[in-house]
């Protein structure tokens, strides 16, 4: 396999990682920075940030869109990482290093989105099923 085939493959893979990270943290932007600025008494801040990011309430109101696409964007992640977790890395020390710590930092990323992804979704949909109202 010579180093042009192998090319695209790691420029897609990267692009799909951050993308999924893009994505993942959207949902983080779109439901948990309110409620954590509610929570913490700066309405006042949140109000002068949706009046200056008006893109914020765009992905507010759209928040179901969001978080579908973020969820393809992992599910399609997990499945690259999944399906490339035991691809052969070239014999040259140098070229393995790179390709060891690629995945390694692909994975992190990865585990990095569904977190964030986690913690958008909580309070997008279930903290307002738990709060006392």
């Amino acid at each position: 396999m010579t180093s042009s085939t192998v090319t695209p493959k790691i420029q897609t893979n990267k692009f799909v990682t951050f993308l999924t990270l893009f994505s993942s943290t959207g949902t983080l932007i779109c439901c948990a920075l309110p409620a954590l600025l509610v929570s913490l008494g700066m309405g006042a801040v949140l109000a002068g940030l949706a009046g200056n990011v008006p893109g914020l309430i765009w992905v507010s109101e759209n928040k179901g869109f969001v978080f579908i696409f973020a969820g393809v964007m992992l599910a399609l992640n997990g499945v690259l990482l999944w399906r490339n977790r035991n691809a052969p890395c070239p014999l040259d020390p140098e070229l393995r290093n790179a390709c060891i710590s690629g995945r390694r930092f692909s994975a992190r990323v990865y585990g990095l989105s569904v977190v964030i992804f986690l913690v958008g979704f909580f309070f997008a949909f279930l903290a307002p099923i738990l709060s006392p109202s």
